[in-house]
């Protein structure tokens, strides 16, 4: 993974998703069905990607959920990712409407996931870590290294972590360690 995940998303099409993100939050708040604001703009929009929605609420996480890879139209996973981190994050209780005006919106679209050839070429807040082993997985986005400070080892740890395996299990032959870049808009 020499070449860095280029994806071109237009200010047009960024304000499109987050608008969306926050509209299908809003109606499920208010206990009415999904109905898309505006028709999707052409491009990335309509691409098969999978994407991550993050919430936050003053700078705290308040939700995040997502998937690796898409399965129809990127603003239907974006509209259906938001949802659930709002009211399906087991880590949080559902957003509520007094929460709903502060809370912050990040969309994650993701490139292409394989397996990290070394990890040694980790470069923090470039790539994405997903940890492996028999049934467990843990997931952690780009950024999220960045935002905490972590170096390219405590960042393979807490991935680890995340999937409930031990910190050092990224050093051992079998865990699978997979990295992807990411588009944060």
């Amino acid at each position: 993974m020499n070449q860095t995940f280029q994806l071109t998303v237009t200010e047009q099409e960024k304000t499109y998703l987050h608008d969306l993100a926050r509209s299908c939050i809003a109606q499920r708040l208010q206990g009415r069905d999904l109905e898309f604001p505006l028709p999707p703009p052409g491009g990335i929009a309509h691409a098969e990607l999978g994407a991550f929605v993050t919430l936050s609420l003053n700078g705290s996480l308040r939700g995040c959920i997502g998937r690796l890879l898409g399965d129809g139209p990127l603003y239907k996973t974006v509209a259906t990712m938001a949802c659930a981190a709002a009211f399906e994050d087991p880590r949080f209780p559902p957003v509520t409407a007094e929460e709903f005006p502060g809370i912050a919106t990040e969309i994650s679209i993701m490139g292409p996931i394989t397996p990290c050839p070394d990890v040694q070429a980790i470069e923090v807040g470039r790539h994405g870590l997903i940890a492996r082993k028999g049934g467990r997985q843990g997931l952690l986005l780009p950024q999220v290294a960045m935002e905490w400070g972590w170096n390219r080892e405590t960042f393979l740890a807490r991935t680890c972590a995340k999937a409930g395996l031990s910190p050092d299990a990224w050093k051992k032959p079998d865990c699978q360690v997979l990295w992807f870049e990411a588009k944060v808009i």
